[in-house]
Protein backbone atom coordinates (compact mmCIF):
# COMPACT_ATOMS: atom_id res chain seq x y z
CA UNK A 1 0.00 0.00 0.00
CA UNK A 2 3.01 2.23 1.03
CA UNK A 3 4.60 1.74 -2.64
CA UNK A 4 1.29 2.49 -4.37
CA UNK A 5 0.53 5.90 -2.14
CA UNK A 6 4.48 6.36 -2.84
CA UNK A 7 3.68 5.94 -6.89
CA UNK A 8 1.08 7.96 -6.85
CA UNK A 9 2.89 10.88 -5.20
CA UNK A 10 6.06 10.51 -7.64
CA UNK A 11 3.18 10.92 -10.68
CA UNK A 12 1.84 14.13 -9.01
CA UNK A 13 4.87 15.72 -8.54
CA UNK A 14 5.99 14.92 -12.12
CA UNK A 15 2.61 16.19 -13.65
CA UNK A 16 3.40 19.46 -11.35
CA UNK A 17 7.18 19.74 -12.23
CA UNK A 18 6.50 19.39 -15.64
CA UNK A 19 3.37 21.85 -16.16
CA UNK A 20 5.01 24.81 -18.32
CA UNK A 21 4.59 28.34 -17.85
CA UNK A 22 2.73 30.07 -20.37
CA UNK A 23 2.61 34.04 -21.22
CA UNK A 24 -1.35 34.96 -21.81
CA UNK A 25 -2.73 37.37 -24.03
CA UNK A 26 -4.42 40.54 -22.90
CA UNK A 27 -7.83 40.91 -22.84
CA UNK A 28 -9.54 42.07 -25.58
CA UNK A 29 -13.08 42.59 -26.97
CA UNK A 30 -14.67 41.66 -30.15
CA UNK A 31 -14.12 43.32 -33.44
CA UNK A 32 -15.02 43.76 -36.71
CA UNK A 33 -17.20 44.94 -39.25
CA UNK A 34 -19.77 42.28 -39.30
CA UNK A 35 -22.08 40.55 -37.22
CA UNK A 36 -22.01 36.84 -35.96
CA UNK A 37 -25.07 35.55 -35.89
CA UNK A 38 -25.38 31.74 -35.08
CA UNK A 39 -29.26 31.76 -35.67
CA UNK A 40 -29.26 32.41 -39.25
CA UNK A 41 -32.31 30.73 -40.94
CA UNK A 42 -34.07 29.27 -37.85
CA UNK A 43 -37.31 29.25 -38.57
CA UNK A 44 -39.76 26.57 -39.12
CA UNK A 45 -36.21 24.55 -38.59
CA UNK A 46 -36.38 20.98 -36.07
CA UNK A 47 -34.83 21.55 -32.72
CA UNK A 48 -33.59 18.86 -30.42
CA UNK A 49 -33.65 18.84 -26.75
CA UNK A 50 -30.76 17.59 -24.74
CA UNK A 51 -28.60 17.09 -22.04
CA UNK A 52 -25.08 16.00 -21.91
CA UNK A 53 -23.94 15.84 -18.07
CA UNK A 54 -26.00 12.93 -16.63
CA UNK A 55 -23.27 10.55 -14.15
CA UNK A 56 -24.34 6.46 -14.22
CA UNK A 57 -22.36 3.66 -11.97
CA UNK A 58 -18.97 3.53 -12.90
CA UNK A 59 -15.73 2.37 -11.09
CA UNK A 60 -17.67 -0.24 -9.21
CA UNK A 61 -19.55 2.43 -7.72
CA UNK A 62 -16.66 4.41 -5.79
CA UNK A 63 -18.02 7.91 -7.92
CA UNK A 64 -21.45 9.70 -7.39
CA UNK A 65 -24.21 8.37 -9.75
CA UNK A 66 -23.69 4.72 -8.26
CA UNK A 67 -27.49 4.62 -8.55
CA UNK A 68 -28.13 4.85 -12.02
CA UNK A 69 -28.20 2.35 -14.50
CA UNK A 70 -27.83 3.06 -18.19
CA UNK A 71 -31.29 1.91 -18.84
CA UNK A 72 -32.95 4.12 -15.93
CA UNK A 73 -31.47 6.93 -17.15
CA UNK A 74 -32.38 6.71 -21.20
CA UNK A 75 -35.58 6.01 -19.70
CA UNK A 76 -36.16 8.99 -17.67
CA UNK A 77 -34.90 11.58 -19.59
CA UNK A 78 -37.38 10.05 -22.91
CA UNK A 79 -40.44 10.08 -20.31
CA UNK A 80 -38.72 13.79 -20.07
CA UNK A 81 -38.94 14.54 -24.30
CA UNK A 82 -35.31 14.43 -24.06
CA UNK A 83 -33.72 13.62 -27.67
CA UNK A 84 -30.14 13.68 -26.76
CA UNK A 85 -29.13 11.69 -23.85
CA UNK A 86 -25.68 11.60 -23.58
CA UNK A 87 -24.17 9.89 -19.97
CA UNK A 88 -21.09 11.92 -18.54
CA UNK A 89 -18.55 9.33 -16.76
CA UNK A 90 -16.08 10.55 -14.19
CA UNK A 91 -12.73 9.31 -16.52
CA UNK A 92 -14.42 6.94 -18.36
CA UNK A 93 -16.44 7.05 -21.56
CA UNK A 94 -19.65 5.18 -21.52
CA UNK A 95 -20.29 3.01 -24.76
CA UNK A 96 -24.10 2.49 -23.92
CA UNK A 97 -26.18 3.49 -27.04
CA UNK A 98 -22.65 3.50 -29.37
CA UNK A 99 -24.84 1.76 -31.82
CA UNK A 100 -27.19 4.78 -31.96
CA UNK A 101 -26.68 7.64 -34.91
CA UNK A 102 -26.39 10.36 -32.33
CA UNK A 103 -24.20 8.40 -29.89
CA UNK A 104 -21.18 10.29 -28.92
CA UNK A 105 -18.37 9.35 -27.00
CA UNK A 106 -18.05 11.40 -23.72
CA UNK A 107 -16.76 11.58 -20.13
CA UNK A 108 -16.21 14.43 -17.11
CA UNK A 109 -12.41 15.16 -16.95
CA UNK A 110 -11.10 16.11 -13.77
CA UNK A 111 -10.41 14.80 -10.39
CA UNK A 112 -8.75 17.63 -8.39
CA UNK A 113 -10.65 18.81 -5.20
CA UNK A 114 -11.51 22.34 -6.24
CA UNK A 115 -13.92 20.25 -8.95
CA UNK A 116 -11.91 22.03 -11.72
CA UNK A 117 -13.39 19.95 -14.50
CA UNK A 118 -14.47 19.55 -18.30
CA UNK A 119 -17.18 17.84 -20.12
CA UNK A 120 -15.47 16.14 -22.99
CA UNK A 121 -17.38 15.09 -26.34
CA UNK A 122 -16.44 13.34 -29.17
CA UNK A 123 -13.72 11.78 -27.48
CA UNK A 124 -11.06 9.50 -28.53
CA UNK A 125 -9.30 8.83 -24.88
CA UNK A 126 -9.42 9.57 -21.51
CA UNK A 127 -6.88 11.92 -20.26
CA UNK A 128 -5.59 11.27 -17.02
CA UNK A 129 -3.40 14.33 -16.18
CA UNK A 130 -4.62 16.59 -13.93
CA UNK A 131 -3.72 19.02 -10.96
CA UNK A 132 -5.52 17.21 -7.75
CA UNK A 133 -4.25 19.63 -5.36
CA UNK A 134 -4.31 23.02 -6.30
CA UNK A 135 -4.49 24.56 -9.93
CA UNK A 136 -3.00 27.83 -11.11
CA UNK A 137 -3.93 30.10 -14.36
CA UNK A 138 -1.24 27.50 -15.86
CA UNK A 139 -2.35 24.59 -15.01
CA UNK A 140 -6.44 25.49 -15.73
CA UNK A 141 -4.60 26.27 -19.37
CA UNK A 142 -2.58 23.06 -19.44
CA UNK A 143 -5.30 20.64 -18.74
CA UNK A 144 -7.27 22.36 -21.81
CA UNK A 145 -4.16 22.33 -24.23
CA UNK A 146 -4.19 18.45 -23.56
CA UNK A 147 -7.56 18.12 -23.88
CA UNK A 148 -7.56 19.66 -27.13
CA UNK A 149 -6.35 17.21 -29.54
CA UNK A 150 -8.35 14.21 -27.82
CA UNK A 151 -11.80 15.59 -28.33
CA UNK A 152 -13.76 17.21 -30.84
CA UNK A 153 -15.27 19.98 -28.28
CA UNK A 154 -14.01 20.69 -24.66
CA UNK A 155 -16.33 22.14 -22.16
CA UNK A 156 -15.20 24.07 -19.12
CA UNK A 157 -17.75 21.95 -16.52
CA UNK A 158 -19.81 24.36 -13.80
CA UNK A 159 -16.76 27.03 -13.40
CA UNK A 160 -18.47 28.71 -10.51
CA UNK A 161 -18.43 25.02 -8.39
CA UNK A 162 -15.83 25.74 -5.47
CA UNK A 163 -14.20 28.58 -7.51
CA UNK A 164 -12.96 25.56 -9.79
CA UNK A 165 -12.71 28.36 -12.05
CA UNK A 166 -12.27 32.57 -11.10
CA UNK A 167 -14.09 34.93 -13.49
CA UNK A 168 -11.09 36.62 -13.92
CA UNK A 169 -9.59 33.56 -15.40
CA UNK A 170 -11.59 33.51 -18.03
CA UNK A 171 -10.54 36.49 -19.62
CA UNK A 172 -7.38 34.66 -20.51
CA UNK A 173 -7.78 30.96 -21.09
CA UNK A 174 -8.58 29.36 -24.15
CA UNK A 175 -8.82 25.64 -25.71
CA UNK A 176 -12.24 25.25 -25.17
CA UNK A 177 -15.20 26.07 -27.43
CA UNK A 178 -18.24 25.54 -24.99
CA UNK A 179 -18.98 26.78 -21.19
CA UNK A 180 -21.66 24.66 -19.13
CA UNK A 181 -23.16 27.78 -17.78
CA UNK A 182 -26.54 26.14 -16.98
CA UNK A 183 -25.83 23.18 -14.07
CA UNK A 184 -28.49 22.10 -11.82
CA UNK A 185 -25.37 22.93 -8.97
CA UNK A 186 -23.99 26.07 -10.33
CA UNK A 187 -24.97 28.90 -12.49
CA UNK A 188 -21.91 30.79 -14.37
CA UNK A 189 -23.64 33.62 -15.96
CA UNK A 190 -20.58 36.12 -14.53
CA UNK A 191 -17.74 33.66 -16.13
CA UNK A 192 -19.23 33.42 -19.59
CA UNK A 193 -20.05 37.44 -19.45
CA UNK A 194 -16.26 37.23 -18.56
CA UNK A 195 -15.09 35.20 -21.17
CA UNK A 196 -17.66 36.74 -23.96
CA UNK A 197 -16.06 40.49 -22.81
CA UNK A 198 -12.58 39.56 -23.50
CA UNK A 199 -14.08 38.37 -26.67
CA UNK A 200 -13.92 35.18 -26.70
CA UNK A 201 -16.49 33.10 -28.56
CA UNK A 202 -17.48 30.63 -25.92
CA UNK A 203 -20.89 29.21 -26.49
CA UNK A 204 -23.39 27.62 -23.77
CA UNK A 205 -24.24 24.27 -22.72
CA UNK A 206 -27.41 23.70 -20.38
CA UNK A 207 -26.98 20.46 -18.20
CA UNK A 208 -28.81 18.99 -15.12
CA UNK A 209 -25.78 16.81 -14.19
CA UNK A 210 -28.16 14.41 -12.08
CA UNK A 211 -26.29 12.37 -9.62
CA UNK A 212 -29.58 10.73 -8.88
CA UNK A 213 -31.96 10.03 -11.68
CA UNK A 214 -34.82 9.04 -8.96
CA UNK A 215 -34.73 12.33 -7.48
CA UNK A 216 -37.30 14.28 -9.40
CA UNK A 217 -35.28 17.91 -7.89
CA UNK A 218 -31.85 16.57 -9.92
CA UNK A 219 -33.68 15.76 -13.47
CA UNK A 220 -35.58 17.69 -16.03
CA UNK A 221 -34.45 21.16 -14.81
CA UNK A 222 -32.22 22.07 -17.97
CA UNK A 223 -31.88 21.28 -21.22
CA UNK A 224 -29.80 22.43 -24.32
CA UNK A 225 -31.99 23.04 -27.52
CA UNK A 226 -29.91 22.19 -30.52
CA UNK A 227 -31.10 23.20 -34.41
CA UNK A 228 -29.80 20.34 -36.39
CA UNK A 229 -31.84 18.84 -39.96
CA UNK A 230 -30.74 14.90 -38.31
CA UNK A 231 -30.25 13.07 -34.98
CA UNK A 232 -26.36 12.46 -36.44
CA UNK A 233 -24.13 12.96 -33.57
CA UNK A 234 -21.61 14.78 -35.99
CA UNK A 235 -24.40 17.42 -36.77
CA UNK A 236 -24.84 17.83 -33.07
CA UNK A 237 -21.38 18.68 -32.34
CA UNK A 238 -21.10 20.63 -35.65
CA UNK A 239 -24.40 22.73 -34.39
CA UNK A 240 -22.71 23.18 -30.87
CA UNK A 241 -19.81 24.98 -32.31
CA UNK A 242 -21.67 27.00 -34.53
CA UNK A 243 -23.63 28.01 -31.84
CA UNK A 244 -26.59 27.35 -32.72
CA UNK A 245 -28.13 25.94 -29.56
CA UNK A 246 -29.82 27.78 -27.08
CA UNK A 247 -30.08 26.93 -23.33
CA UNK A 248 -33.36 26.85 -20.98
CA UNK A 249 -33.21 26.88 -17.08
CA UNK A 250 -37.19 24.72 -16.71
CA UNK A 251 -39.46 26.16 -14.02
CA UNK A 252 -39.37 23.85 -10.35
CA UNK A 253 -42.08 23.56 -7.99
CA UNK A 254 -40.98 21.65 -4.75
CA UNK A 255 -42.14 18.53 -4.44
CA UNK A 256 -43.36 18.44 -8.11
CA UNK A 257 -43.88 14.68 -9.45
CA UNK A 258 -42.12 13.20 -12.29
CA UNK A 259 -45.54 12.83 -13.92
CA UNK A 260 -45.78 16.83 -13.57
CA UNK A 261 -42.66 17.15 -14.64
CA UNK A 262 -43.33 15.31 -17.90
CA UNK A 263 -46.41 17.27 -18.49
CA UNK A 264 -44.69 20.44 -18.16
CA UNK A 265 -41.62 18.96 -20.79
CA UNK A 266 -44.37 19.45 -23.45
CA UNK A 267 -45.39 22.40 -22.64
CA UNK A 268 -42.39 24.51 -23.06
CA UNK A 269 -42.01 27.65 -24.82
CA UNK A 270 -39.28 27.53 -28.23
CA UNK A 271 -37.16 29.74 -30.14
CA UNK A 272 -38.34 30.40 -33.24
CA UNK A 273 -36.36 33.20 -34.85
CA UNK A 274 -33.57 35.61 -33.92
CA UNK A 275 -32.98 37.47 -37.16
CA UNK A 276 -30.80 40.18 -37.75
CA UNK A 277 -30.92 43.13 -40.58
CA UNK A 278 -28.41 45.35 -40.65
CA UNK A 279 -28.29 46.66 -37.11
CA UNK A 280 -31.14 45.70 -35.87
CA UNK A 281 -32.02 42.00 -33.86
CA UNK A 282 -35.05 40.45 -34.11
CA UNK A 283 -36.11 37.68 -31.56
CA UNK A 284 -39.54 35.58 -31.51
CA UNK A 285 -40.73 33.15 -29.38
CA UNK A 286 -43.23 30.73 -29.61
CA UNK A 287 -45.53 32.28 -26.64
CA UNK A 288 -46.31 34.96 -24.62
CA UNK A 289 -43.00 36.21 -22.82
CA UNK A 290 -42.79 38.28 -19.34
CA UNK A 291 -39.47 39.86 -20.52
CA UNK A 292 -36.50 40.23 -23.12
CA UNK A 293 -32.97 40.65 -21.47
CA UNK A 294 -30.43 42.47 -23.95
CA UNK A 295 -26.99 41.62 -22.00
CA UNK A 296 -23.97 43.07 -23.26
CA UNK A 297 -20.47 44.11 -22.91
CA UNK A 298 -19.45 42.88 -19.29
CA UNK A 299 -22.77 41.25 -18.55
CA UNK A 300 -24.63 44.93 -18.11
CA UNK A 301 -28.47 44.87 -19.32
CA UNK A 302 -29.08 47.46 -21.66
CA UNK A 303 -33.09 46.86 -22.54
CA UNK A 304 -35.73 45.46 -20.94
CA UNK A 305 -38.70 44.76 -23.24
CA UNK A 306 -42.03 43.93 -21.24
CA UNK A 307 -45.07 41.16 -22.12
CA UNK A 308 -44.46 40.12 -25.96
CA UNK A 309 -43.63 37.33 -27.99
CA UNK A 310 -41.03 39.51 -30.13
CA UNK A 311 -38.42 41.82 -29.14
CA UNK A 312 -36.13 44.26 -31.63
CA UNK A 313 -32.91 45.43 -30.58
CA UNK A 314 -30.83 48.15 -32.63
CA UNK A 315 -27.02 47.30 -32.22
CA UNK A 316 -24.69 50.45 -31.41
CA UNK A 317 -21.40 50.71 -32.95
CA UNK A 318 -19.84 50.36 -29.17
CA UNK A 319 -21.73 47.01 -28.85
CA UNK A 320 -19.28 43.99 -29.65
CA UNK A 321 -22.01 41.50 -28.20
CA UNK A 322 -25.47 40.48 -27.64
CA UNK A 323 -26.74 37.96 -25.69
CA UNK A 324 -30.49 37.84 -24.96
CA UNK A 325 -32.63 36.14 -21.95
CA UNK A 326 -36.23 35.54 -22.37
CA UNK A 327 -38.36 35.08 -19.04
CA UNK A 328 -41.87 33.63 -19.11
CA UNK A 329 -45.16 33.60 -17.11
CA UNK A 330 -44.29 30.09 -16.42
CA UNK A 331 -40.92 30.56 -14.69
CA UNK A 332 -39.01 28.91 -17.50
CA UNK A 333 -36.32 31.26 -18.64
CA UNK A 334 -34.83 30.97 -22.32
CA UNK A 335 -31.04 31.94 -22.89
CA UNK A 336 -29.16 32.73 -26.43
CA UNK A 337 -26.00 32.34 -27.45
CA UNK A 338 -24.54 35.89 -28.17
CA UNK A 339 -24.23 37.79 -31.42
CA UNK A 340 -20.90 39.01 -31.66
CA UNK A 341 -18.75 40.93 -33.84
CA UNK A 342 -15.92 39.76 -36.30
CA UNK A 343 -14.23 39.81 -38.76
CA UNK A 344 -16.14 37.49 -41.32
CA UNK A 345 -15.87 34.18 -42.43
CA UNK A 346 -15.47 30.89 -40.51
CA UNK A 347 -15.77 31.06 -36.59
CA UNK A 348 -12.38 30.17 -35.15
CA UNK A 349 -11.47 30.51 -31.56
CA UNK A 350 -8.21 31.99 -30.92
CA UNK A 351 -5.14 30.72 -29.04
CA UNK A 352 -4.27 33.50 -26.31
CA UNK A 353 -1.49 31.67 -24.55
CA UNK A 354 2.19 30.36 -25.61
CA UNK A 355 4.80 28.89 -23.96
CA UNK A 356 7.20 31.12 -21.93
CA UNK A 357 10.62 29.30 -22.61
CA UNK A 358 12.95 31.28 -19.86
CA UNK A 359 9.92 31.28 -16.78
CA UNK A 360 9.61 26.98 -18.18
CA UNK A 361 13.17 26.52 -17.89
CA UNK A 362 13.26 28.48 -14.46
CA UNK A 363 10.05 25.91 -12.93
CA UNK A 364 11.65 23.01 -14.31
CA UNK A 365 15.39 23.33 -12.82
CA UNK A 366 13.30 24.49 -9.45
CA UNK A 367 11.40 21.51 -9.15
CA UNK A 368 14.45 19.47 -10.44
CA UNK A 369 16.64 20.37 -7.29
CA UNK A 370 13.69 20.12 -4.94
CA UNK A 371 13.07 16.83 -5.83
CA UNK A 372 16.62 15.76 -5.88
CA UNK A 373 17.09 17.35 -2.14
CA UNK A 374 14.07 15.46 -1.16
CA UNK A 375 15.42 11.87 -2.95
CA UNK A 376 18.61 13.02 -1.28
CA UNK A 377 16.97 13.32 2.73
CA UNK A 378 14.92 10.80 1.67
CA UNK A 379 17.69 8.34 1.23
CA UNK A 380 19.85 9.42 4.15
CA UNK A 381 16.60 8.97 6.57
CA UNK A 382 16.39 5.35 5.07
CA UNK A 383 19.96 4.72 5.74
CA UNK A 384 20.16 5.90 9.16
CA UNK A 385 16.89 3.88 10.01
CA UNK A 386 18.46 0.71 8.27
CA UNK A 387 21.93 0.36 10.49
CA UNK A 388 20.91 2.20 13.67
Amino acid sequence: MLALIAVLLIIMAWYYASCPVYTFSPPSSFKGDSLYNPYTNILGKTWWKGNFQVQSRAWGGITSGRGNSNESIQEIYTSLSYDIIVISDYQKINRFGIQKPSYIPTYEHGYGIHKTHQICLGSKRVLWRDYPLYQSLNHKQHILHCLGSQNEIVVIAHPDLRDGYLKEEMKYLSGYQLMEVFNRARTSLAHWDSALSSGYPAFLLANDDAHNVNNPYEIGRFATFIQTDTLDAQHILEALKKGRAYGIRIAYKEGETLKEKQQHALELPSLEEVALSNDTLKIKVSTFASEFRFIGQNGKILQNVKETNAAYYIIKPTDTYIRTEISFPSQDVIFLNPVFRYHGGTIAWPIRYAINQHASLTHYILWGCGGFILVFIGGFLIRKHHFK
